[in-house]
Formats: structure tokens, C-alpha cells, sequence
């Protein structure tokens, strides 16, 4: 049976994550720091649960493996589910990093490489993230500065605020900063290489593993561009408007402030998730609020959102 599906998310205890997700977004995950929750998620090292229907109980890699249907014919089967998405809390600076692209994590990891996009739920003053470096480097300038604790001289700092959006892909040196409350969507990977990391020490009372070697072989090198947000198009409906915030080659992301009514088609190319970041509402009978995440699969018809909420729509 095809049907909306509740989804329950994986956590992650990250020693750089907060306390918002539990008190803001409702998660019920009894970790302490809770960085992330994996809300849709088919990743083996962190998969979504389905808490309704004749799924319940499941977790999504099961029921995609059951039901490869629910992808959509834009979606090859055998790849599994293509994307992940998560909340983050930030209180903490996150480690400098980058994560490779398709060609490089298919020969050398065996897995996906991780392009993403973050849009941005709030920011306290000041916050800042980084993307990318401040003008040309190589191997041997990172090393060095790695090395001396100074790589911060290389990297280009951005200041953030709530409802930016950011682009990142594969190769991108990048990394988020204290303060940010922050969306993503990205390619199903858990590719990680660390570049810098503060020198912090883990649970273990080691310092963290950096992987440097790896990163210089992805990391693109040249000075960031020009990545200044520009003005989206926001198109207004009766009940709702409607923007597309990013779209590339792995998913699209529509944000969707629905004052009273939103009507949409779930197609048989693709499945469509949603996930809500403000307010509340219903979608049929079933009622959802915000931090809440559904599962919709492809094929599943036309849809009605009733409600005040803010939604962030996804699809291959």
C-alpha cells in the first residue's frame, strides 16, 4: 500500500552539538549533545524509522528495499535511496572539511560522494560559516598551516542569518559555525574528510582524526566565488507561496509558507518528502508539526496541506 509515511529520525551525539533540537524541534532522542537527527534517512549508519501504518516500525532502508516503487522511475533502484536529509545544532564551531565527489567516493570509498545545500533556520548574531578558501592555495600551504594552527588565514568566512540558503559542492572546503540552526539536504553519504579540527580531543581523550591526505586529492583549491544570495522568485498562490531555494543534478528544494492551503502532485517520477520548519497542519487526516518529517511516494496522487506552516519540499 502506498501511503504518507511518518518518519522517526536516527541521532547523532557530535561533541560540537546542542540542546535546540530537543527543546525546539520536539526530539525525542536521549542524547546529550544532540547535533543531528537523520529525519529521512536510508544510510546504514543512521536510518529513519517509519512510525505509521503497515510499515510502521520498519526503517526505510527496509521498506525502499520492499517497495523500490516508492522511488519513481527517475531513480534507479539498485542505487537505493538517493538523499539525506537532517536537522543541525551547532553550538560549537564544526570541524574544517570537505567530502568528494561521485567519481572519486565510487573508486576509492565504494560509496557516494556528498554534495549538499543548508538553508539556514536561524543564526544567533555574528554567526558565521566557512566556504571555501580566501585565494589560491596548494598541498604544501594547507599542510604547513594545518600544522601551525593558522589554516584560518586561507579560508573564507561568510556571515550568516536566518533564511540564507548555500550551495555546497562536492570539493568545497567548508565548515559551519557556533551559533546556526541549519537544514540539509545532501547526497546519502557519510563521507567526511577532516582538514582541521580545532585540536579537540573526543570521548576516546584523543584528538580527532583528521584525514589530510585524503582531502587534498578532492579539495578544490581555487578562491571561492562570489556566493552572495541571490534574490529567488517567489511565486504566490491562493493559501500559499511557493520558491524553489535550490536545485541541482541530486534534488530540488521547494520552501512552501502555506497561510491556509497548499495543493500539490506527487508524479510517478519521483518521490517527495516534506519537512516541516515552522507552524503546523494536516495533510489528509493525518496531522504533523513543526520538526516533523513525511515520507511521500512516488505516484501517491495529489495532496493537500491545510494549515499555517512553513515547509521545505523535496525531491529527486
Amino acid at each position: 500500500m502506498c501511503y504518507p509515511m511518518f518518519l522517526s529520525p536516527a541521532g547523532k551525539d557530535y561533541l560540537w552539538g546542542g540542546v535546540r533540537l530537543k527543546y525546539e524541534f520536539g526530539k525525542q532522542i536521549n542524547l546529550e549533545p544532540l547535533a543531528e537527527s537523520w529525519e529521512c534517512s536510508a544510510h546504514p549508519d543512521g536510518p529513519s524509522i517509519v512510525v505509521n501504518g503497515e510499515h510502521k516500525g520498519k526503517t526505510l532502508i527496509k521498506v525502499i528495499a520492499e517497495h523500490p516503487e516508492y522511488l519513481g522511475s527517475k531513480t534507479n533502484p539498485k542505487d537505493g535511496f538517493p538523499i539525506l536529509i537532517k536537522f543541525i545544532d551547532a553550538a560549537k564551531d564544526l570541524s574544517v572539511q570537505v567530502h568528494p565527489d561521485d567519481d572519486y567516493a565510487r573508486i576509492y570509498e565504494h560509496d557516494r560522494g556528498k554534495t549538499e545545500m543548508w538553508y539556514v533556520l536561524d543564526a544567533e548574531p555574528g554567526a558565521e560559516l566557512v566556504y571555501g578558501f580566501e585565494h589560491p592555495v596548494n598541498e604544501e600551504i594547507l599542510r604547513i598551516a594545518v600544522n601551525n594552527g593558522d589554516l584560518a588565514k586561507h579560508l573564507h568566512r561568510v556571515k550568516v542569518h536566518k533564511g540564507d540558503t548555500f550551495y555546497i559542492r562536492a570539493g568545497t572546503v567548508h565548515a559551519i559555525g557556533a551559533g546556526l540552526l541549519i537544514a540539509e539536504i545532501q547526497e546519502s553519504s557519510n563521507l567526511t574528510y577532516r582538514v582541521y579540527d580545532y585540536d579537540r580531543v573526543g570521548p576516546n581523550g584523543k584528538k580527532r582524526e583528521l584525514h589530510f591526505d585524503k582531502a587534498v586529492k578532492v579539495l578544490n583549491m581555487e578562491p571561492v566565488r562570489d556566493i552572495r544570495q541571490r534574490s529567488r522568485i517567489v511565486h504566490h498562490f491562493p493559501g500559499c507561496s511557493r520558491e524553489v531555494i535550490c536545485r541541482c543534478q541530486y534534488f530540488e528544494v521547494e520552501k512552501v509558507n502555506c497561510l491556509e492551503c497548499y495543493e500539490f502532485t506527487v508524479r510517478p517520477e519521483s518521490y517527495q518528502v516534506v519537512l516541516c520548519i515552522e507552524g503546523n497542519g494536516s495533510l489528509g487526516d493525518m496531522e504533523f508539526k513543526k520538526g516533523q518529517c513525511i515520507l511521500l511516494p512516488a505516484g501517491l496522487g495529489r495532496q493537500k496541506i491545510v494549515g499555517r506552516n512553513v515547509i521545505l519540499k523535496v525531491r529527486s
